[in-house]
């Protein structure tokens, strides 16, 4: 009896470990999904500003957008909204999972696209598809 109290309590153990890893890695999840999302709309305000002073919004890859918003541009005109943007050491903008954001143009608007917490950009075909997409 004693072996059968001891086994049942280690599963009960193990069952609150594996509970309690599900629920710290949901609220990380949670916490970063959130700061992404704060991020991507200080950047969309940061993005529109620029184009109301310079007349269009930045050119380039991901890395001459940051420069870009950071001073280097015709006017030398530097956009801070929010917080520090996080960069990589390639100075790109990430997204807080640290993956490179995509950022695409149009006449109007913005879309910005992050991989996600897996960090790899998938299709819509994707069982686990985790992207985040956005567009102002």
């Amino acid at each position: 009896m004693r072996k059968i109290l001891v086994a049942l309590g280690t599963l009960a153990v193990f069952a609150g470990i594996l509970w309690a890893n599900r629920l710290w890695t949901a609220w990380q999840v949670n916490a970063r999904t959130a700061r992404f999302n704060e991020d991507v709309e200080n950047l969309f305000i940061a993005l529109q500003k620029f184009k109301e002073v310079v007349g269009a919004y930045p050119l380039g890859s991901n890395a001459e957008i940051a420069r870009a918003l950071q001073g280097k541009n015709s006017k030398n005109l530097i956009i801070l909204v929010g917080r520090k943007t996080e960069l990589n050491e390639k100075g790109e903008i990430v997204d807080p999972w640290g993956t490179p954001l995509r950022i695409y143009f149009s006449d109007n608007g913005v879309l910005i696209r992050s991989a996600g917490p897996n960090r790899r950009f998938d299709d819509s075909t994707v069982a686990e598809a985790d992207d985040f997409i956005r567009s102002n």
